[in-house]
């Protein structure tokens, strides 16, 4: 049978089966290309800590004369040098500590700074705001003297409160806090709080926060990690090597022994699994968060 042209039925046919197989064959390299891409990503991601890894279970001499791509036998050795060396756990205790009370004290009071920036109106807010932003422009190391001056008149050297208590006003967290409230929070929850007389701070905590869990477990990754590598602070401040936090005291293996790089690798071990873990268990709310919202959408 053939059509006006002299073409059949089943030239029709075998053209439309060749296009859709054409379709399906650029369908599916297109997606083996953005899986490719994304193996690469995540293999160079994981490198830096599958080489750490490998590094901590090998002896120095081999650490500082070749390329090391698999496991080695060293690794019980070398903690043991490096407890031998530093109270390493007694580190790990105090850097959890710090983490953990910075981090609380941060994600709270950044809501709630954050949340009152953006839902209230009040003479000089946006000149308030400003200045809560200029304080991102100076690098905190220029003033560290100052710091270190105003915590030795308070009577504060040698003790945790000149690295928790900062963290309360953090101007980055307000700013981010602020931008997922004026996003996030709709007038009309608020609204109907008040109309069914909940406080103000009621309103925070029952209504509010639970929408804020997405940006806060964002923004607790940031605090926890920065918290947790945070170097100059605690040496300036802590003089106790007992009150010493995980960062200073895997660097002070580095200047008693400058040639144990396997004692050290195995502190960085250490100090990165919780980081790990944290972020795992974080992780969750943030997609949890995102997939919510974007059912309700």
């Amino acid at each position: 049978m053939e059509t006006h042209n002299g073409i059949t039925a089943s030239d029709i046919s075998l053209s439309i089966r060749k296009t859709r197989k054409e379709r399906n064959m650029r369908k599916f390299l297109g997606r083996f290309a953005v899986y490719l891409f994304l193996l690469i990503i995540a293999f160079t991601c994981l490198l830096p800590f599958y080489s750490m890894m490998v590094t901590s279970s090998h002896t120095n001499s081999e650490i500082a004369r070749k390329l090391l791509l698999l496991p080695g036998t060293e690794f019980i050795n070398n903690y043991h040098r490096l407890i031998d060396t530093v109270p390493i756990w007694r580190g790990f205790v105090n850097s959890l500590f710090i983490t953990i009370t910075s981090t609380i004290l941060n994600l709270y009071f950044s809501a709630l700074a954050g949340y009152g920036f953006s839902k209230y109106n009040y003479k000089g807010k946006n000149i308030l705001f400003l200045a809560v932003l200029g304080t991102m422009m100076i690098p905190g190391q220029l003033g560290i003297i100052g710091f270190f001056k105003l915590m030795d008149t308070f009577h504060m050297l040698n003790t945790y409160w000149p690295i928790i208590l900062p963290s309360i006003s953090n101007a980055f967290g307000i700013f981010f806090m602020k931008q997922m409230c004026d996003t996030s929070i709709p007038n009309e929850i608020l609204e109907s709080g008040r109309i069914d007389g909940c406080g103000e701070l009621k309103i925070f905590h029952r209504l509010v926060l639970p929408l804020l869990m997405p940006a806060v477990a964002t923004l607790g990754i940031f605090s926890f990690i920065g918290k947790w590598n945070d170097f100059l602070t605690p040496m300036i401040i802590l003089f106790d090597n007992e009150l010493q936090p995980l960062p200073v005291m895997i660097a002070s293996v580095k200047s008693q022994f400058s040639t144990d790089f396997g004692a050290m690798y195995v502190g960085i071990v250490i100090s990165v699994i919780p980081v790990l873990i944290f972020f795992s268990i974080v992780s969750k709310k943030i997609i949890s968060g995102v997939t919510a919202g974007a059912l309700k959408g």
